[in-house]
């Protein structure tokens, strides 16, 4: 009797183990769900609008994205019972959303249809949902300290209703995290086109290599044939139609791979700059790092050829002059423009002073002149060397 009381303590608490364990594997997994959701922008503006509805406990609960400067539109929805408001465009000035494009700040309505404050250019679509009161605030990213507004909160209530002081700020707070969320997927976004352009380029590089080595071999070898089978229509027809053949698969490959580089130059930049420190470390057999600090502005043809000379100028200085260990390469807004930054830990004895030093430098530094911007090379306390480009952003 005394065993069975012990072996079924012994399977509560076992029991109880389990209850604790799988309560920590669904926190764990909500805590994934969650920050997945941070990583794409969709479920992050969909998840502000039931995040908005459940913590404020209104009714309905809707985001507008801005698709262009002073255009937002509604598109993620949490509460609604139609589609009347669904993929609205709101401009800047019109209804409580054009009110709030317009100055930035929180504005509310206890009626919407009554409301003498604003336009009423969406007064069907608003009783159409059956809505009264509205509260909207914008949802801003602060960017280098200037505010941006990226899209609009909405809360609302079924019937006329006062928003207080404190549910502005409950709607501000959840604008907040969405702001942050945004911020993430944006990053995350980046990331995921930058590795695809990578790909990209390595299939490329790859395809020219082998493909295209070997249809050059075979046409150089057909050409020799036709001096061996002279006089022979046959065997003449037949290498005229492989030599055909062999054109024509030349020209699709260089279509594949022009499609294959085809890349915006804010995404060509930083794939551009890894590639040139993978070469780099394969080469010298030193590390070389590629750093970027933040997304930059995207920049023309010409500024994005002198800030990948600049590096491809600093890697080249290392591996002649410097001595180094490893390097860094840095990409990353500065002062209105974009800049890279080259640094070793090198011992710096053989490294030139200064853009003037140099016939490669020298060049740089004209060129980045002509466009408004600047190269220097200075020695670093410890020995090393670090070069810096900037380039003011395109007007």
């Amino acid at each position: 009797m005394c065993d069975c009381g012990r072996v079924t303590a012994e399977q509560r608490v076992a029991a109880d183990r389990a209850v604790e364990h799988s309560n920590v594997l669904d926190e764990l997994l909500r805590e994934r769900e969650g920050l997945l959701g941070t990583l794409d922008r969709v479920i992050a503006l969909q998840g502000t609008a039931h995040l908005i509805r459940e913590s404020l406990g209104v009714h309905a609960a809707f985001v507008g994205e801005l698709e262009r400067p002073g255009t937002a539109v509604i598109r993620w929805m949490a509460g609604n019972r139609t589609d009347a408001i669904q993929n609205l465009v709101v401009p800047t000035g019109q209804g409580v959303g054009g009110r709030v494009l317009a100055s930035g700040k929180p504005v509310k309505v206890s009626d919407y249809l009554r409301a003498p404050t604003i336009t009423h250019q969406f007064d069907a679509q608003v009783a159409g949902e059956g809505l009264a009161a509205l509260l909207t605030v914008p949802i801003i990213s602060r960017v280098r300290g200037k505010p941006e507004t990226l899209a609009i909160a909405y809360a609302a209530m079924r019937e006329p209703a006062d928003f207080g002081d404190d549910a502005v700020r409950r709607l501000e707070g959840i604008a907040d995290q969405a702001a942050f969320a945004l911020k993430l997927a944006g990053v995350a976004e980046s990331d995921r086109a930058d590795a695809i352009s990578a790909e990209r380029r390595r299939m490329q590089s790859a395809l020219h290599d082998s493909v295209g080595a070997l249809l050059f071999s075979i046409g150089v070898q057909v050409r020799n044939l036709h001096q061996d089978v002279a006089g022979d229509p046959v065997l003449e027809g037949r290498l005229c139609r492989l030599e055909g053949d062999v054109s024509a698969a030349s020209r699709a490959l260089r279509e594949s791979l022009l499609s294959l580089s085809e890349s915006t130059p804010e995404r060509a930049l930083p794939v551009e700059l890894a590639e040139h420190c993978r070469s780099f470390e394969a080469r010298c057999g030193l590390p070389a790092r590629f750093v970027q600090l933040a997304p930059v502005r995207p920049l023309d043809a010409e500024r994005t050829a002198l800030l990948v000379c600049a590096v491809r100028e600093g890697l080249l200085n290392v591996e002649k002059h410097a001595r180094a260990c490893s390097v860094v390469v840095s990409l990353g807004p500065s002062g209105g423009g974009v800049q890279v930054v080259v640094a070793d830990d090198g011992t710096g004895e053989d490294a030139e002073d200064s853009p003037g030093t140099g016939m490669g430098l020298r060049s740089l530094a004209e060129r980045a002149a002509r466009l408004g911007g600047r190269v220097s090379l200075v020695r670093d306390e410890d020995g090393g060397c670090t070069l810096r480009a900037w380039v003011p952003e395109v007007p």
